[in-house]
C-alpha cells in the first residue's frame, strides 16, 4: 500500500530515520558541547532576513529546517546553563536531566493519570516524597510536578481557597484575603487576580523579611477571609528567606492554611549550610519547589506539594462524562492536583538525575553556590569601588558601582554580553541601580566572578 502524503509524519521511512539521525546528532553535540556560547537577542526583522519564511505549503525538509534553528535562531537565545549567566535565575540542568528529557518525548507517555502512566507517575511520586521528607512535611504529603510557581502557587492557593471553603460552610466573608509579604513574588498578586481575591501586603523589616508581628494583624483584622498566608523561602532578588518559625508559630493560636513560595530558595533545605535557615517549613499546608532553578531539571518544573494532598484533589479534579473512569478511582491521578488535566511527567529528569547521580551529588552542588556567594561578597567588600547591598542568605549577591547610575549599569551589561564575558543585567532595590549575581551553576567559579568585578574598575 502507498503512503499517503500525511503518512509522511508518523510512519518509519529512510526519510523518518534520516530526520530522526540529524536531531539526536544535533542534541548530542549539544549536550556534550563544553564551549557553547552565551549568545545573545537579535532583532527580529534581523531573524526575519536571515532565515525568511520557514512554513509553507511542501515545508523545507528536515535538514533546512534543523540548519535554520541550529545557525540562526538558537543563536539569537540567551544560553541559560551558561556558567557565566548570572541574571534572574538561571537553569543548569545535569546532562543526566537533559538526556533524560529527550527520552520523555520519544517514549510518547502522558503524566495525567494513573490509569495511563502508572509507573511515570510512581517515579514522579517518589521524588515528591523524597522533597517532602527534605521538607520535614509528614509521609502522607504529596502532589504534583506543574509548569513552573506560577501555576504552582495558583493551584496551592486555589486548593487553600476551597478549604476555607468547605470550613466555613455558607458563612462566606465579603471578598477572601491572601496575606504575604510586600516583596512577595509577583506570582502571588497574579494568582490573586486570576482568583478575583484581596492581597493584605505585609510591610517587611529592613532586611526585606516578613515577620510574625505584622502577620499576626492581618489575620487579626482579616479573620476568616483569609484563605492562605504566603511566606517566601528565597526571594528572587535577594534570595531573602521569611520568619517562616515565627509564622509558623502563629498557628497555635489561629487557624490558617500556610503556604511556602520556595521556588528559588527552598532546595537549599537539601544543603547543610542553610537547612537550619528553614526551620518552620514543616508546619505548611503546601509548598513549591523550581527544580529548574535549584535542582538542575530542565525547564519547566514546579514540585507543588500538599500536606493533606485531599484538598488538593478537593479543588482541582475536573469532573467530566469521558473522565469518569479516572474520578471514580482511588488511584493517584497527577492532574487531580493542580490547575492542569493534560500534562507531560516533566518531573521525569529530575528523578533520572537524582536516580543517577544520588542525592549527596545535589546537597554538594547547591552548597558549591551558597558558599561561593559568600566568596564573592567577601570580595565585593574588599573593593573600594564597590558597595555590597547585603548580606547574601543563600546564592543571590547583590551589590553597587560607587558613582554609578543606572546608563552605566546598562552600558557595562551590554558590554559583557557583546563581548560573550558574561550575561549579568541591571536590577534596583530602594530605587537604586545595582548588580546581581544569581549563583545556581555548579560550574561557575570564583575566578569567573572576580573576573566580571574586574571589568567594574
Amino acid at each position: 500500500m502507498t503512503d499517503t502524503p500525511h503518512d509522511r509524519m508518523h510512519v518509519v521511512s529512510d526519510e523518518t530515520r534520516n530526520l530522526v539521525n540529524l536531531v539526536l546528532d544535533y542534541s548530542r553535540r549539544r549536550t556534550l558541547a563544553v564551549d557553547t556560547p552565551l549568545d545573545h537577542p537579535m532583532k527580529d526583522s534581523e531573524l526575519t532576513r536571515l532565515a525568511g519564511p520557514t512554513i509553507s505549503e511542501e515545508g523545507l525538509g528536515s535538514a533546512r529546517a534543523l540548519a535554520i534553528f541550529e545557525h540562526i535562531f538558537a543563536p539569537a537565545c540567551i544560553t541559560t546553563d551558561h556558567p557565566k549567566y548570572l541574571s534572574f535565575i538561571p537553569s543548569a540542568p545535569t546532562k543526566a536531566a537533559v538526556a533524560f528529557d529527550l527520552v520523555v518525548s520519544a517514549s510518547a507517555l502522558y503524566g495525567g493519570s494513573w490509569l495511563e502512566g502508572a509507573g511515570v507517575v510512581h517515579a514522579e511520586n517518589e521524588v515528591l516524597s523524597w522533597l517532602a521528607s527534605e521538607f520535614g512535611l509528614p509521609k502522607t504529603a504529596g502532589g504534583v510536578f506543574v509548569q513552573g510557581g506560577t501555576i504552582g502557587n495558583l493551584s496551592a492557593l486555589v486548593a487553600a481557597r476551597e478549604a476555607q471553603k468547605a470550613k466555613l460552610g455558607d458563612t462566606r466573608p465579603g471578598r477572601w484575603v491572601i496575606v504575604c509579604s510586600a516583596e512577595a513574588h509577583s506570582s502571588v498578586k497574579s494568582a490573586a487576580d486570576v482568583m478575583d481575591v484581596d492581597i493584605a501586603p505585609v510591610p517587611t523589616d529592613e532586611s526585606g523579611i516578613l515577620r510574625p508581628e505584622g502577620v499576626r494583624e492581618a489575620l487579626e483584622e482579616h479573620g476568616d477571609a483569609v484563605i492562605a498566608v504566603v511566606a517566601t523561602s528565597g526571594t528572587t532578588n535577594f534570595g531573602t528567606i521569611d520568619d517562616i518559625a515565627g509564622i509558623a508559630a502563629l498557628k497555635d493560636d489561629f487557624d490558617f492554611w500556610l503556604h511556602i513560595d520556595g521556588a528559588y530558595g527552598l532546595a537549599a533545605m537539601l544543603s547543610p549550610l542553610a537547612k537550619h535557615k528553614f526551620a518552620g517549613v514543616e508546619r505548611a499546608d503546601s509548598v513549591i519547589v523550581d527544580p529548574h532553578k535549584w535542582l538542575f531539571a530542565p525547564f519547566d518544573a514546579c514540585a507543588l506539594i500538599y500536606r493533606d494532598p485531599r484538598n488538593g484533589r478537593r479543588a482541582h479534579t475536573q469532573k467530566a462524562e469521558y473522565l469518569d473512569t479516572l474520578t471514580e478511582s482511588d488511584e493517584w491521578s497527577p492532574s487531580d492536583y493542580a490547575i492542569q488535566l493534560t500534562r507531560r511527567p516533566r518531573g521525569l529528569p529530575l528523578w533520572f538525575s537524582l536516580a543517577t547521580y544520588g542525592a549527596q551529588t545535589y546537597r554538594d552542588a547547591i552548597s558549591h553556590s551558597i558558599d561561593l556567594a559568600r566568596q564573592i561578597s567577601t570580595e565585593i567588600k574588599k573593593r573600594p569601588n564597590l558597595r555590597l547591598v547585603r548580606d547574601p542568605e543563600l546564592s543571590v549577591v547583590v551589590f553597587e558601582r560607587v558613582g554609578w547610575e543606572r546608563e552605566d549599569y546598562d552600558a557595562w551589561s551590554d558590554k559583557l554580553l557583546e563581548e560573550q564575558r558574561a550575561f549579568v543585567v541591571p536590577s534596583s532595590h530602594d530605587g537604586r541601580p545595582n548588580a546581581r549575581f544569581a549563583i545556581v551553576n555548579p560550574l561557575t567559579t570564583f575566578d569567573d566572578l572576580v573576573d566580571i568585578l574586574d571589568t567594574m574598575e
